[in-house]
């Protein structure tokens, strides 16, 4: 990253008033997500998945970076830089925890992700993770999660929604789905086939 890139990370950190606190949420949800999509990329060998840890992993450097640029303006005296070194490790925790998820999904991008050994391990996981885009038929477009009923009615449970570049970490009731978000959810085989099929307008609600 260069020198300009930093400066304009910490303007935009100064601009939105965000805090250490806020920084720090959305760290661990980006790094929760990322070890998710990444096992997920791996049992289903998706190049597309695992391009979208790398994408992540970009976002998880200019959080440090942003996050370290407010530590440093932070630290007034050597007591205050005593203190905020525990949050640094908190955060360079993160990150590594990022660079593995990055690595797995490299497994997958450098062309090795079906290799049988990796069906055995991840095989038989009940827990399937599923990322599907939203189209203009489907029912999910332009209703709230919540009166969707979704989780209940699916049996997924939807994690993130990707819109444009931005992130909406674990979504709730009141989260309106739009045409194009990409969702990104859990379940059972069956259930994540199910909220595929909702997304792609081949199914409707009244009909699971």
């Amino acid at each position: 990253m260069t020198e300009q890139e930093i400066d304009d990370l910490v303007d935009n950190a100064l601009f939105h008033k965000r805090n250490v606190s806020e920084i720090l949420v959305e760290m661990k949800d980006t790094s929760e997500l990322m070890i998710d999509l990444a096992y997920s990329a791996l049992l289903t060998n998706s190049k597309e998945i695992a391009e979208e840890v790398q994408e992540l992993e970009g976002s998880m450097d200019n959080l440090r970076y942003e996050i370290e640029a407010m530590l440093l303006l932070s630290a007034r005296t050597p007591d205050d830089a005593a203190d905020l070194s525990g949050i640094l490790h908190v955060v360079v925790a993160a990150e590594n925890i990022s660079n593995a998820a990055a690595e797995i999904a490299d497994v997958v991008l450098r062309g090795v992700g079906d290799h049988p050994i990796y069906k055995k391990m991840l095989g038989e996981a009940e827990e399937q993770i599923v990322k599907t885009k939203v189209v203009s038929e489907s029912e999910l477009t332009g209703r709230s999660l919540g009166e969707l009923r979704v989780s209940s009615k699916t049996g997924c449970y939807v994690r993130a929604i990707k819109r444009g570049s931005a992130w909406i970490y674990d979504p709730g009731k009141d989260t309106k789905i739009f045409e194009g978000d990409v969702l990104v959810a859990s379940g059972s085989e069956s259930a994540v086939d199910t909220l595929i099929d909702l997304s792609k307008g081949r199914k409707k609600m009244d009909n699971i």
